[in-house]
């Protein structure tokens, strides 16, 4: 793959530009998904509509779009002369985004039960999403990020590592008890209970944002922050879209739960 960086780009500089264009970028896309929220849920899930496409199988959907998060940063390790992977505060960002990533597209997909069908344009983007932001983040990290030798022992890498292993945690339980709502052979939504669902309703969402956000602390990068916000953007109105469903969906809908920040939001 080195032979094919060394055609696109006459030199390291003018990749590092595209990749610092590409983050800014992305900041431009989450201000326009911003608004954009405003009038319309995500497209997926309880909000579908056949407006966006046609069906795509829910678990076939989850592992093709998220497939490219990790196969394309997993070939940008393995098949190019990537230098920073062997300094140590750029092997632990990169540990976090695998394990992130391992969870999401190899193993959450196969433990999905029953769920709505994701219409085709909603899987496209995500899609191109991984693809863009995969190569973007771990292009950077493994190729031109460069830290101080004591960057692990920082006050920002230390505390965004623990947000990150935090948020992590929250988002795999969440979405542990999201599956187990309903038993075998049961239909319909139930209110989730348990863990951070007791105070918010978007738990799995709040795990997420925190994750990102602790990498984003850590990696002390603009592709990072770009991530970071965007996943902001887009699962806080996912949060604030889910809370509102709840309260018009159940009467006995906890009243002092809030949409994404306990107490507060």
């Amino acid at each position: 793959m080195d032979a094919l960086f060394a055609t696109l780009f006459s030199s390291e500089e003018e990749e590092v530009y595209l990749l610092d264009c590409m983050a800014y970028f992305l900041f431009f896309m989450a201000a326009c998904t911003f608004f954009t929220l405003l009038f319309e849920n995500v497209p997926y899930g309880r909000y579908a509509s056949s407006k966006y496409g046609f069906p795509v199988n829910v678990r076939f959907a989850w592992f093709v779009q998220e497939l490219p998060a990790f196969m394309v940063p997993l070939c940008l390790v393995v098949w190019t002369s990537s230098a920073k992977t062997s300094l140590l505060p750029n092997q632990l960002l990169l540990a976090m985004y695998f394990c992130h990533y391992i969870q999401r597209s190899l193993i959450y997909p196969f433990l999905i039960r029953g769920g709505k069908s994701t219409p085709f344009a909603s899987f496209a983007l995500a899609f191109v999403f991984c693809s863009y932001n995969g190569y973007m983040q771990i292009r950077y990290l493994s190729h031109y990020a460069e830290y101080p030798a004591d960057w692990v022992t920082h006050p920002c890498f230390i505390i965004g590592s623990g947000l990150w292993l935090v948020g992590w945690l929250v988002n795999v339980h969440s979405d542990h008890i999201l599956r187990n709502l309903r038993k075998p052979g049961e239909t319909g939504y139930k209110i989730p209970t348990g863990g951070v669902f007791e105070y918010v309703s978007g738990a799995n969402f709040l795990g997420e944002i925190t994750e990102w956000a602790g990498f984003a602390l850590a990696g002390h990068s603009v592709h990072s922050a770009a991530f970071a916000i965007f996943t902001l953007v887009v699962l806080s109105s996912r949060a604030a879209a889910h809370h509102k469903w709840y309260l018009a969906k159940f009467e006995d809908y906890p009243k002092s739960r809030r949409a994404l920040i306990p107490f507060l939001f």
